[in-house]
């Protein structure tokens, strides 16, 4: 190798050794894809990002032309056909709180934190996630109900949701459960755990944001709730949280659509633009709570007097579209967790600022994810930088439940 070779080697490793010295910071892309367009901050502009888009996403599937279910008569009554829908969300603040769910936007240098686990531990993914100090929950500034943190990762393209979070100067971030989504994809939780949402469905995607019904269009389903649900669920719900087994009652994941037929020529452009998402996607039950609100984010650019025309139209001019499987407790789906051949640290041993290199191997996984310091990851390794020893944990997931495998990485 000449001495110009040389040189040029040495410069790139120096360049990558920068990189791997930054805080046991994995290596990330920057962007992944259409993710990479969102700008960061809170309550951002997404710029037309839309998350799930596998080619089996259900949430982002055109129902337009989708069949009645036979059911759908049954169920509209037990919700009430003279019930109002109601959009959650608007601009300014209720007895003190923000109207709707937030959310942020984060870059890969956001720093990932533990998170301490209450109520549904055992059904979470694990930290760390990277959920800023300053994270806004449901209600903010005076957080109430179901106090959400939703928070998108925009160069590895995660979404993380935590369900009645709160943050404690000796705890740090502590929530009853939280779940990490791939949004390159259309994974599934396992099947009876549940996630941010009662369904076992991530909220995001289903809100009703300013941003995107301002530039025209929502090319999503939204997500609802109502009062009383069935002890069953519907794809792309993996979760119920019901103890009632009347078959007329919506299971978790009923997709209800607008009408065809209803006029919405008299209602404002912004409007408009709900109810035609509301035709061509629907609206998913997501969650128990009152009949029925359609969720939305807070902005203060929502006209609160405009979206309250919505309270005008009722359950009446709803149907259900054709369900498919209705999983019960007799029927839940069964089938082989993750598979992990192997989980390595190479090096097992290292001095203080050198690389690790951590690999697996894994069938059957619809996501992986290491806890500590890392979090999930694709792929089958990753390079980081360790400052203490530690035990890491492989978190290898998918419909049918979780696998996991341990390396211990020694420093000196």
């Amino acid at each position: 190798m000449n001495r110009f070779s040389l040189a040029r080697a040495l410069f790139a490793l120096c360049l990558l050794m920068g990189f791997l010295i930054e805080l046991q910071r994995p290596l990330f892309a920057q962007g992944i894809g259409p993710c990479a367009r969102m700008s960061v901050g809170q309550l951002s502009n997404l710029n037309g990002f839309i998350p799930f888009q596998g080619t089996d996403s259900l949430w982002n599937k055109d129902i337009s032309a989708a069949q009645v279910d036979p059911n759908s008569d049954n169920i509209i009554n037990s919700i009430g056909p003279n019930v109002n829908i109601y959009g959650d969300f608007g601009s300014g603040l209720w007895q003190g709180s923000h109207i709707g769910d937030p959310y942020q936007v984060v870059s890969g240098t956001q720093a990932k934190v533990p998170i301490t686990f209450g109520l549904y531990g055992k059904e979470s993914d694990p930290g760390p996630m990277p959920i800023p100090a300053d994270a806004l929950i449901t209600g903010y500034p005076m957080p109430n109900g179901d106090r959400h943190v939703m928070v998108l990762e925009k160069d590895g393209c995660w979404l993380y949701e935590l369900f009645n979070a709160h943050q404690s100067p000796f705890l740090g971030w502590w929530a009853d459960s939280a779940a990490v989504w791939d949004m390159t994809a259309s994974d599934y939780r396992p099947f009876l755990w549940t996630a941010a949402d009662a369904a076992g469905l991530p909220i995001f995607p289903g809100l009703v944001r300013y941003d995107e019904v301002n530039a025209g269009a929502i090319k999503h389903a939204l997500r609802a709730t109502v009062a009383v649900t069935q002890k069953a669920f519907v794809l792309p719900a993996t979760h119920w949280a019901s103890i009632y087994t009347d078959s007329k009652l919506p299971p978790m994941g009923t997709r209800l659509r607008l009408k065809a037929n209803f006029d919405i020529s008299h209602f404002s452009a912004h409007n408009q633009v709900i109810l035609t998402a509301l035709k061509k996607y629907g609206v998913i039950v997501s969650d128990n709570g009152a009949s029925v609100f359609i969720s939305g984010a807070p902005d203060d650019r929502w006209d609160n007097h405009d979206l309250s025309a919505l309270k005008t139209i009722t359950m009446s001019n709803f149907e259900v579209i054709q369900q498919g499987v209705v999983y019960t407790p007799d029927n839940v789906p069964t089938g082989p967790k993750p598979s992990i051949g192997s989980f390595t640290a190479n090096p097992m041993n290292v001095h203080k600022g050198n690389p690790v290199m951590l690999s697996w191997n894994v069938t059957g996984q619809e996501y992986n994810i290491i806890s500590p310091v890392i979090g999930p990851v694709r792929g089958t390794s990753i390079t980081f930088v360790p400052t203490q020893t530690a035990t890491y944990t492989l978190y290898s997931t998918n419909q049918y439940g979780r696998s996991t495998a341990t390396v211990v990485v020694a420093v000196q």
